[in-house]
């Protein structure tokens, strides 16, 4: 799937890389509900930017990647948890916790850029 939209894609791919970590995981035998928060979390970023993009207004568009860029957060949480418990391998944690950061930034570029454009003028 590539789109010409940036987060888009790169939420997907994400989204994808989760969920195959949770599967590499679970058959590892990590904690169960440490897996299905990563899972719950790293693939709701895609959906909610998804949704922002059929937004009905520049409101809700925010809205909805407000709630992207907070599922961002929590799996960077999530991510960072396992590496230092060891549950994960370092590098490649860093590589999960590198583009979940990636994402962060362009979440937080793309809401800036909006909230700048809802302010009023004068």
């Amino acid at each position: 799937m590539k789109n010409d939209n940036l987060i888009l894609d790169k939420s997907f791919q994400f989204s994808l890389r989760i969920v195959k970590l949770f599967v590499h995981l679970k058959e590892t035998k990590v904690e169960r509900d440490l897996c299905l928060q990563l899972l719950r979390s790293g693939t709701s970023v895609g959906p909610n930017v998804e949704e922002s993009v059929g937004g009905s207004s520049i409101k809700d568009f925010a809205h909805k990647l407000e709630i992207a860029y907070r599922e961002a957060r929590e799996t960077r949480y999530w991510l960072r948890l396992m590496k230092e418990s060891e549950l994960q391998e370092s590098k490649l944690a860093e590589s999960f916790i590198s583009d979940c950061e990636e994402i962060i930034k362009i979440l937080t570029a793309i809401l800036n850029s909006t909230k700048y454009k809802q302010m009023p003028e004068g």
